[in-house]
């Protein structure tokens, strides 16, 4: 069971590209290199459509602005410590909403292998 199954709505933002210096290798924390980053937000979005007042919803533009800035200054070796400090992000945001993160590393440094790596995580799970 998903940490959003219990809430129909969600605020989406999918296919963020982030450049970061994360990785186990020594050169991926010098050089950096592209992730990407899904975000799902439990929120009802009823009163917002309703009177059409984005005031009554999730800003997801600070979220994106605020996850470039992070990108930016990180340094760690693991996926699995930037994604807690991606959702302590999104917790300072938006509050104990239920929320849904993927975090894919686009080239992992592993012979013959062209796909992605990731983490998926969650915080928050709806009622």
């Amino acid at each position: 069971m998903s940490a959003l199954e219990g809430l129909a709505d969600r605020i989406v933002v999918r296919g963020l590209r982030l450049w970061a210096h994360v990785g186990v290798l020594e050169h991926e924390r010098e050089q950096g290199q592209w992730f990407e980053l899904d975000i799902s937000l439990g929120w009802s979005l009823a009163a917002t459509a309703a009177a059409d007042d984005v005031s009554l919803s999730l800003d997801y533009s600070r979220a994106i602005q605020a996850l470039q800035r992070q990108a930016m200054e990180i340094r760690c070796f693991t996926l699995e410590h930037w994604s807690e400090a991606i959702l302590n992000l999104l917790e300072q945001l938006y509050g104990p909403v239920p929320m849904q993160i993927e975090l894919r590393k686009c080239h992992a440094p592993v012979p013959g292998f062209a796909g992605m790596v990731g983490v998926q995580r969650s915080r928050h799970h709806a009622a």
